[in-house]
Parts: structure tokens; sequence; C-alpha cells
């Protein structure tokens, strides 16, 4: 699923590091997340729009 975590990460100027810190995962899940190699559990999902101040539906774009 394509996202826009990377984008807006860098723009709050937060590392992976300290992302996934905030969200209780790996820097490593971080990474595959942005690079479309894993779906975030619901609850991740939602823990990661709230690190990055905005909502899942504008995080996530479907490949539709």
């Amino acid at each position: 699923m394509k996202n826009n975590i990377k984008e807006l990460r860098k723009a709050m100027k937060i590392s992976q590091q300290d992302l996934a810190d905030r969200c209780n995962v790996t820097r490593q899940t971080i990474n595959a997340i942005e690079n479309e190699k894993y779906d975030p559990s619901l609850q991740l999902a939602f823990d990661l729009a709230k690190n990055l101040n905005t909502t899942v539906d504008k995080l996530f774009i479907s490949d539709e």
C-alpha cells in the first residue's frame, strides 16, 4: 500500500528510529512500511498517523 510516511516524517525532521520509538516498533518496521514491503496493522496505522499529525486516510493511498 502506498503511503506518505517518509515525506511527512522528513518534513517533521523525525528519524525512522524516532518514529519507531514513538510507535513501539523497530526501525526496520518503519523502513519496510515506507518502502511498501509491509502493511501495518490498523493499530500501528493509527499510531503512525497520530505521531505524524495526520489521519490514516491521508497517510495511506489505495493502490486502486
